[in-house]
C-alpha cells in the first residue's frame, strides 16, 4: 500500500473516537452495564496491585520510615506536641521519653504476612483516588448535565479528605494510642511485650477508618442531593452527634482533656461543614423550584 492509500485509512481511525463522541448515547442493556461495572473493578483492582506491589519492592522505606516510626520518641508528632506544651506552660504528657513497649513476633510467618497486609493497605490507600475516579466514570453517563454540573469536582474533594483523614489518624490518632496505651501498665512489674500484628492492627485500622470519617462532607452532600437528610435533621440531631464524638475520642485517646479536644475539634468541624453543606444544597433546591414554579405561571 503507497502513503496515500495509508494516510487514507489512518486518519479515519484517528478520527473515530471524535465520532462516537458526537454520536447520542444509546442506552445501555443490563448485561451491558455489568460488563462496564465489571471492567471498572477490574481496573480498579489492577491499581492497587500494581500500589501494594510497589510497597512490597520498597519494604525499608514502608517499614522502617513510615509504620514503625511512630513506634520511636523521636516521632515529629511527639517532638510538636512536647513543644507546644512547654510553650503554654502545661505539663510534659505530650513529651515521649519512650513509648514503652517492645516489639515481638510470635508466629513462624508472621513477619511475612505482616509485610503482605501492610502493602496491601498502601496500595489500597494510594489507589483511592484512582478507584473513586474509577467510579465517577461509571456512575457519570447515568446522570443529567445539570446533574453531573452539581457534583464537579466531587472526586478532587473525595480524595483530599480521604487523604487528609490518613494523615490525621498517621500523625495524630496512631501515635497518641500507642503513647498511651504502650506506657499503660498495671504494675511495674509487667512488662509491654507488644506483638508485632497488633501494633500493625492499631495503626492501619485508625489511619484506614480516620480515612473513611473525613468522607463525611461527602456522603452528606449526596444524601441532601437525594433530600434523604436536610440541615433541620443535622441540627436537631448536632448535641447527639457531639456527645458521639466525645464518646470516640474519650476511648481511642488518653484520659486527659486536652487529648480529647485534639481528635474532637476535627471531628465537630466536619459535622459543621456537613450541616452548612446541606443548608447551601437547600437553599438552591428551594431557589430551582421558585423559579421553575414562576415559568409555569
Amino acid at each position: 500500500m503507497n502513503r496515500a492509500g495509508a494516510r487514507f485509512y489512518l486518519w479515519p481511525g484517528l478520527l473515530w473516537p471524535l465520532v462516537r463522541m458526537t454520536e447520542p448515547r444509546k442506552e445501555l442493556t443490563f448485561l451491558q452495564h455489568l460488563e462496564a461495572l465489571r471492567w471498572t473493578l477490574i481496573r480498579s483492582a489492577v491499581a492497587v496491585v500494581v500500589g501494594m506491589v510497589v510497597a512490597f519492592i520498597y519494604k525499608d522505606i514502608v517499614f522502617d520510615t513510615i509504620i514503625l516510626a511512630p513506634q520511636r520518641a523521636d516521632f515529629i508528632t511527639y517532638r510538636v506536641f512536647c513543644q507546644l506544651s512547654l510553650k503554654f506552660g502545661l505539663d510534659r504528657s505530650f513529651c515521649a521519653d519512650s513509648t514503652g513497649f517492645t516489639l515481638m513476633n510470635t508466629a513462624m510467618s508472621g513477619q511475612f504476612m505482616v509485610h503482605i497486609m501492610v502493602s496491601f493497605v498502601v496500595g489500597l490507600i494510594v489507589a483511592f483516588p484512582y478507584i473513586l475516579w474509577e467510579l465517577w466514570r461509571f456512575i457519570k453517563p447515568a446522570l443529567a448535565s445539570t446533574e453531573q454540573r452539581a457534583v464537579r469536582g466531587v472526586v478532587f474533594f473525595a480524595s483530599l479528605l480521604f487523604m487528609l483523614g490518613v494523615s490525621f489518624g498517621y500523625y495524630v490518632l496512631a501515635p497518641m494510642s500507642i503513647q498511651f496505651l504502650g506506657t499503660y501498665t498495671v504494675s511495674a512489674s509487667v512488662p509491654n511485650l507488644v506483638d508485632l500484628n497488633s501494633y500493625i492492627g492499631t495503626i492501619t485500622s485508625l489511619t484506614l477508618w480516620t480515612g473513611l470519617v473525613f468522607e463525611l462532607p461527602m456522603v452528606v452532600y449526596f444524601l441532601a442531593r437525594t433530600g434523604l437528610v436536610g440541615p433541620g435533621f443535622l441540627r436537631s440531631y448536632r448535641r447527639h452527634a457531639y456527645v458521639g464524638i466525645l464518646l470516640i475520642a474519650a476511648i481511642i485517646t488518653p484520659p486527659d482533656v486536652s487529648s480529647q479536644l485534639i481528635i474532637s475539634v476535627p471531628l465537630i468541624a466536619l459535622y459543621e461543614l456537613s450541616i452548612l453543606l446541606a443548608a447551601r444544597i437547600q437553599r438552591s433546591t428551594d431557589r430551582a423550584a421558585g423559579t421553575a414554579k414562576a415559568a409555569t405561571r
